[in-house]
């Protein structure tokens, strides 16, 4: 099992980071932190004739490093109850990505790939972050993604996420399931 990271955080050593690294201990990842990328909002194209351009940003790098691995962690923040706007734009362009000639069989691409999200919050996390869940269910059930967990944890300041012992037992129940 090969297994990829995708940092969505705008905080280096934020909380979700500290959690997912929890999560992942002692394991082989390829960590993908998208706020050292330029990925530019997606330019809806779907209806005009030439389609969608190359935004000429970092979006086709990120994402041949994604396609090489098939389990995939989504480590966001809960921003305003949703995503982080970093995370959400890189799954914007998947919208491209699905009919760019260079990614001819993208959709089935990811559809073959696992899917784990781990999300930290400060208000309530553990029931206003679920409605975040169900978005990034409804996105890996459009993909034919299997969604294969979550891990939401509660948390502010930096190094809150410490004080969270369910949110990492949590993790560490995760972290078996990624090793078998």
């Amino acid at each position: 099992m090969s297994i990829a990271v995708l940092y969505g955080g705008t905080r280096p050593n934020g909380n979700t980071e500290a959690l997912t690294e929890h999560a992942i201990r002692g394991l082989d990842v390829e960590r993908i932190n998208l706020r050292d990328f330029s990925i530019l909002p997606i330019e809806d194209a779907r209806h005009d004739e030439a389609g969608f351009q190359d935004r000429g940003d970092d979006y086709n790098a990120v994402m041949d490093r994604v396609l090489e691995h098939d389990t995939l962690i989504f480590a966001t923040p809960v921003y305003w109850y949703s995503m982080s706007g970093t995370m959400k734009n890189f799954i914007d362009r998947w919208s491209h990505s699905m009919r760019d000639a260079k990614y001819p069989d993208f959709k089935k691409q990811m559809a073959a790939k696992k899917a784990y999200v781990v999300a930290v919050g400060g208000d309530n996390p553990y029931v206003k972050g679920l409605p975040m869940i169900q978005q990034f269910k409804h996105i890996f059930d459009f993909m034919g993604m299997e969604f294969a967990g979550y891990v939401i944890g509660e948390g502010n300041k930096p190094g809150d996420i410490q004080q969270d012992k369910t949110a990492l037992y949590a993790a560490e129940q995760l972290q078996l399931k990624l090793k078998n």
